[in-house]
């Protein structure tokens, strides 16, 4: 921010804050001894809370991992943000009036990417009343969401044209590269593209009910695009650590230590409509480790109160193999799982719309535990009529139960086992107890930590994309910024080095300072060893001299990859577009891709 927060506003804020009701908001927290509360730490993994806070004084420990500090310290650590934005962000929610020196009011980045996201769910919502929104107004009530419904999740529309949105919040005094930033505009030599277009949007708000994002699902026949697209990664939207309808779901998850995880916003509606006001969503991506700590922090731990973690997949294949992946995971929750089927494969939004809120109900009250889920549909797949089948079925299913760590449990479900499959205790116990970890081909091992892969010497493009990694975190002074926004815009082809790159757009205002590798590393401690091998690669150069010709060149080969994405994003778009009938639209792609032409004649 150009200005500093007034240090008298800083005093007053620190003494105006509750940092028991604050930390509650992340952690679920219960009286301890007088005047102290406790819970599980939310920056180290634990079983036993060792995380304890005071009012008077106000200042938190962690007695586990040894992390303390007072209410700034905690929003700094809990929301990977800078002190002045903690400051700021305690203020937005004490409803306190900052003061700055110098005369200055201006915002945090962060503060404007919230901002910009604000306003444009509000613009989006408006557009959902207009006569262009009626389609999409339709589509949602065929789906049997009301305008009542409409209203109460805060679905909005994004219009068909190309700069509708940009050029609302431009008004509003927002810049193009804010809103680039926000992940709401597309980059381009005009200053920017609405990234949503003729689609109907959902906001994605954190616990706080503050919009960090957008889904938004497509409408048309003409819309060549993905069914739904997300958001991209930006400094204040990580889809990995969000869950959607959080803010909706919080309260009663917390009263009723039970949370149910659906596969998309739809399905969050559903069941919110039907009073199950405990469901959420991932926003594009698979439940992860970050969720899983999310959720954890939300229940706490309560021995005489066990919570519940209730998965919806479908009974087929895709379902099977989506609850093998939360089973290798099911040790790590401080709850119980289960899994709850919609009958014949329907998910919460269909069932709700073919069956009724009750059937959404007792889809949930019939849920089964996780592991019951997984040895059923292993075993299903055998014909129990015969000997030789049952033992079969059998030898399937007892990876599963070798796994299990609790001795009762594993004693319990080969019980259980040996009933559904019509064999002896001591047959079936043989069978497990002889399972090896390492022998089993159709057991499920741990998720392991995916690293970067080594590009083949046939495939020029992950060589490519590998060196210009390679540059930005050993000598990012070679990028510009706007330079790393565009050609995180446009990807990488290859996963692994799309998600560094992702990595480093996010921290991007952090790029060239003394610590760039430690605070890539700190942003997504899952790819340290992949930020470290990269920043230890040996470039191919001898002298100063050859290292500046060389980065440059691979900054230039950059840009000509993002260039070269953009401009198969405009031909598909003109290829959309009747040029008889859109004659405006068509020249206006058809100038961008000029534009496009001539940039890249220049790199050349």
């Amino acid at each position: 921010m150009a200005g500093r927060v007034k240090q008298s506003d800083i005093e007053e804020l620190k003494a105006r804050a509750n940092l028991v009701d604050i930390i509650s908001g992340y952690v679920s927290l219960k009286p301890a001894s007088a005047g102290s509360f406790k819970g599980l730490c939310p920056f180290h993994g634990e079983k036993s809370p060792s995380f304890n806070v005071r009012n008077s004084p106000a200042f938190y420990h962690c007695f586990g991992c040894g992390v303390g500090g007072d209410v700034f310290k905690f929003l700094q650590e809990i929301e990977s943000i800078s002190f002045s934005d903690a400051v700021e962000r305690l203020a937005d929610k004490l409803g306190y009036q900052l003061s700055y020196e110098e005369g200055s009011s201006e915002s945090s980045a962060r503060t404007r990417l919230l901002a910009a996201n604000a306003a444009a769910a509000e613009f989006y919502q408006a557009q959902l009343r207009t006569e262009e929104g009626v389609f999409a107004r339709n589509f949602l009530i065929g789906r049997g969401f009301d305008d009542l419904a409409q209203q109460r999740f805060g679905i909005g529309y994004a219009p068909k044209g190309w700069q509708n949105l940009l050029e609302h919040l431009a008004a509003l005094g927002f810049t193009s590269e804010e809103l680039i930033t926000a992940g709401l505009v597309m980059p381009s030599d005009k200053g920017g593209y609405d990234r949503f277009r003729g689609r109907v949007l959902w906001p994605i708000k954190d616990a706080n009910s503050q919009v960090l994002g957008f889904g938004a699902r497509k409408l048309y026949e003409d819309d060549q695009g993905p069914k739904y697209l997300n958001t991209p990664e930006t400094p204040v939207y990580h889809k990995g650590s969000v869950l959607y309808g959080l803010d909706s779901a919080r309260k009663a998850i917390v009263k009723s230590r039970e949370i149910v995880v659906v596969e998309g916003y739809t399905d969050v509606m559903a069941c919110h409509l039907a009073g199950v006001e405990t469901a959420v969503a991932t926003c594009g991506t698979a439940f992860g480790e970050d969720h899983i700590k999310l959720i954890n922090r939300l229940f706490g731990s309560s021995a005489g109160d066990p919570a519940s973690v209730i998965f919806t997949f479908d009974p087929d294949a895709a379902g099977e193999k989506a609850a093998l992946r939360m089973y290798s995971d099911t040790s790590k929750f401080n709850a119980l799982t289960y899994v709850a089927a919609g009958p014949e494969g329907l998910d919460p939004s269909d069932l709700r719309q073919q069956r009724g809120d009750e059937a959404i109900k007792l889809m949930v009250q019939a849920r089964k535990p996780l592991f019951e889920f997984v040895i059923r549909h292993r075993i299903a797949k055998f014909d129990l009529g015969n000997l030789e089948s049952r033992v079969a079925a059998a030898r399937a299913a007892a990876g599963v139960i070798s796994d299990l760590v609790d001795p009762a449990l594993k004693s319990a479900y080969t019980r259980q086992l040996a009933d559904w499959v019509s064999l002896d205790v001591s047959e079936v116990n043989s069978i497990v107890s002889g399972v090896s970890r390492q022998g089993v081909s159709d057991r499920v091992a741990p998720i392991a930590k995916t690293s970067i892969p080594t590009p083949r010497p046939d495939d020029p493009q992950s060589r490519q994309e590998r060196q210009i990694l390679e540059i930005l975190i050993q000598k990012p002074e070679f990028f510009q910024k706007l330079q790393v926004r565009r050609i995180s815009a446009a990807g990488f082809a290859t996963p692994g080095y799309q998600r560094l790159l992702q990595c480093i757009s996010r921290n991007v205002d952090s790029m060239g300072e003394p610590d760039w590798v430690s605070i890539l590393m700190q942003s997504e401690p899952e790819l340290v060893d992949d930020v470290r091998s990269l920043a230890m690669a040996e470039l191919p150069v001898r002298s100063q001299q050859e290292l500046e010709r060389y980065a440059k060149g691979i900054v230039r080969s950059a840009q000509m990859q993002a260039l070269l994405r953009e401009k198969n994003d405009l031909l598909a778009a003109l290829k959309r577009i009747d040029a008889g009938t859109q004659p405006e639209a068509a020249k206006a792609l058809q100038q961008e891709l000029m534009n496009l032409e001539i940039e890249r004649r220049s790199l050349m």
